[in-house]
């Protein structure tokens, strides 16, 4: 098992993401704090640690976490926008210090959708330049891509621009956005419905598939990824029975998280997948159940590539029993999705999403 724990060093940041998930909260963090997060992961058995945040490459605490996490033992990953990594002398800092990986989030290969969507010019010509620096210094890095409105029917085209400019990247991780309480609140445009990303999720797990890279997607329920159900991230913590933690710098403080269960639909009971499935985040605030469908399937076999072994018999019992296991999930005026003042749209890059599907928003 690998457990990670995320630690937010800040909520600022310099790019303004349409649909970002941890604005800037006003609680910062101190360096006693920090130093008392890492050594509880240590205390923990986890084996290493993602700093995030906001964008914690402009928080002045990140190199003191990064050697003193080098210091503990752990390993040291980083979820970053690019912009401060692009620059050559600062990446090679934080690698002499400690950092072996860096998870970079780019959302489209087209510049102009990515930069619409972080609503900062050049944020996508900085990834690139930050990519090309990961392969300089020999370090390894993911990309991480937030599934939305605007990038949900080219996740294909996104991959292959990676593969074919920085063939050193590995893996590739997509994230269905989460809309709750945060900026999609104000910016509900870029909330996609489930059936827009389908096709090009599963053309994009192919190509990789075929290139030999690997992937894995987080709030994807599994009827829209039944080809690659052992790559969802739920399925795997469910599978490996694994556990994460996350320091936020907001009311919600510190979070453990072991059970992986979000919203079931009528129609998830009838789904041979059920125990492996997390379900649909969200669900019935921003996300509609309707869309939710049962598929064919053995758990059995997810089961055996997830752990790439024959599973012990009191696993698959354990795991048997979270058929017909239900979440708390339900909507509430608070979760509820506003229409509000503030909304701002881009039609022309809303459009190119839509009209592929046949339909327009």
């Amino acid at each position: 098992m690998a457990n990670l724990g995320y630690l937010q060093l800040t909520r600022e940041c310099k790019q303004a993401c349409r649909f970002c998930s941890n604005p800037p909260s006003g609680v910062s963090l101190s360096d006693q704090e920090m130093r008392d997060s890492i050594d509880d992961l240590v205390a923990r058995g986890y084996d290493g640690i993602i700093l995030t945040g906001g964008e914690p490459t402009i928080a002045p605490l990140l190199l003191p976490a990064v050697q003193y996490a080098h210091s503990k033992g752990l390993f040291i990953r980083m979820i970053t926008n690019g912009q401060r990594i692009s620059e050559l002398p600062f990446l090679r800092e934080l690698v002499e210090s400690g950092l072996t990986h860096v998870h970079l989030s780019l959302h489209s290969s087209r510049e102009a959708v990515h930069d619409f969507l972080t609503q900062t010019p050049g944020s996508h010509h900085h990834i690139d330049s930050a990519l090309g620096h990961v392969g300089t210094l020999g370090i390894t890095a993911d990309i991480n891509t937030v599934i939305n409105a605007y990038n949900s029917d080219h996740l294909d085209e996104t991959v292959r621009w990676v593969v074919g400019r920085h063939p050193h990247v590995r893996h590739f991780v997509w994230n269905n956005m989460d809309p709750n309480m945060n900026r999609a609140e104000r910016n509900p445009d870029v909330i996609p419905r489930l059936g827009e990303f389908e096709l090009s999720l599963r053309r994009a797990m192919r190509f990789l598939t075929q290139v030999g890279r690997t992937f894995r997607a987080e709030r994807v329920p599994l009827c829209y990824m039944p080809e690659y159900a052992e790559s969802s991230t739920e399925t795997r913590k469910i599978v490996k029975e694994e556990e994460r933690c996350i320091r936020f710098l907001d009311k919600k403080g510190f979070v453990l998280q072991k059970q992986f269960l979000h919203g079931k639909a009528p129609a998830c009971d009838a789904c041979a997948l059920d125990p492996v499935c997390a379900g649909l985040y969200s669900m019935g605030y921003h996300y509609d159940p309707a869309e939710l469908f049962p598929v064919a399937g053995n758990p059995e076999a997810i089961i055996r590539k997830v752990l790439r072994r024959e599973p012990e018999p009191a696993l698959l019992e354990r795991i048997a029993a979270r058929r017909g296991q239900r979440s708390d999930e339900q909507p509430d005026d608070h979760g509820l999705r506003t229409e509000g003042a503030g909304t701002v749209t881009g039609p022309d890059l809303r459009e190119s999403a839509r009209v592929v599907h046949g339909h327009r928003g």
